[in-house]
């Protein structure tokens, strides 16, 4: 597949991933498709719209994600976007045989070891998680799919506190865009993250007002100190 030619659907070209992977790409063989003319939740409504566009690729970026609390108040919500609207999506591209790339989280990994790599066992941490664990079993019934489980930060880091005491591989939205180019073409499960550092160290690069703060104080038992995917396989497809 080409990246660069093929007529490419994008959902989610609204969100913050999207503004950014939507600057980096304003491509004539992109489409960014509104909600109301492609809703995840209307079946039909997408199948029209994916019947006139023809693409061979089509990226799942739409998610119901923040605030996460809305993930324990309104599991209605969390459950028809992440998980009824995925699988909506995964009924269209096979049945049109199209290209399915999704976005999924490092957060079905449960940490308690590591680096977590694609083929260990998960275990969601949240609601969240869960939501999105729910899309990728959809995704995985589609042989013509990739699952991106992705460890990624806005950028500039957004937040006023940054934790000292864990170590993580997050990756900021630009870098994680610039890989899609590159990753088209893989099938099954791929890890997506960046350098393993502190949390603190990784928003210092982008925020030279964050603050130190200690997870162990904050979260208590639901602590880990490392959060670290392994990212052996995305290195060895993007050298």
């Amino acid at each position: 597949m080409n990246f660069f030619k093929d007529k490419i659907v994008f959902t989610g070209g609204s969100g913050k991933f999207g503004s950014v992977f939507r600057s980096l790409y304003a491509l004539p063989n992109i489409f960014f498709p509104e909600k109301k003319e492609f809703d995840i939740v209307n079946i039909k409504k997408m199948e029209s719209y994916l019947n006139k566009i023809k693409p061979k690729i089509l990226i799942h970026a739409a998610a119901l994600s923040r605030p996460m609390k809305i993930h324990e108040t309104a599991i209605d919500k969390s459950i028809k976007t992440n998980i009824i609207g995925t699988s909506n999506l995964v009924l269209l591209c096979s049945k049109l045989k199209i290209k399915l790339i999704y976005f999924s989280t490092n957060y079905v990994y449960p940490f308690s070891k590591y680096p977590q790599k694609e083929t260990d066992s998960v275990l969601p941490i949240n609601n969240y998680a869960w939501s999105k664990l729910g899309g990728e079993s959809a995704v995985q019934m589609c042989k013509n799919s990739l699952i991106l489980r992705i460890f990624m930060s806005e950028e500039p880091f957004v937040h006023e506190g940054a934790f000292t005491d864990v170590i993580a591989n997050f990756a900021y939205h630009g870098e994680v865009a610039r890989y899609i180019p590159k990753i088209i073409d893989q099938e099954g499960v791929l890890n997506i993250g960046g350098k393993t550092q502190s949390v603190y160290n990784f928003a210092k690069t982008t925020n030279k007002k964050v603050k130190k703060i200690l997870a162990k104080k904050i979260l208590g038992n639901k602590y880990f100190k490392y959060q670290i995917i392994n990212i052996k396989k995305l290195k060895q497809i993007t050298k």
